[in-house]
């Protein structure tokens, strides 16, 4: 699976607002019990790997010039949510994206 997140932001702002939030990827995905780690494999790609609900997810976050990118491998007895996996990683991910509370930017 793959969506696109479409952004106006130089890449290295992107690449400090995803540092700096990574640890909330939790926060969202409905359960509350995931574990997630990430870790970056280069410059530009941020690894992902989801533990939630009896299902393991691995993918990557790509930073392009003017879209992030969610890149997912999603299970077969995952393929029916994929519209909701989908909206719910564009909702998120442009929250990641936001600007911090209380900052001008």
């Amino acid at each position: 699976m793959r969506v696109a997140i479409p952004h106006e932001l130089p890449r290295e702002e992107v690449r400090k607002r995803l540092r700096e939030r990574s640890h909330e990827i939790a926060d969202h995905i409905p359960g509350g019990v995931a574990d997630v780690t990430t870790d970056w494999a280069s410059e530009d790609r941020m690894n992902i790997s989801v533990s939630a609900m009896g299902q393991d997810l691995r993918g990557a976050v790509d930073i392009e010039d003017g879209q992030l990118v969610f890149v997912i491998d999603l299970p077969m007895a995952l393929s029916f949510f994929e519209p909701i996996i989908s909206g719910a990683i564009k909702q998120q991910g442009q929250k990641m994206l936001a600007p911090p509370a209380g900052s001008d930017a």
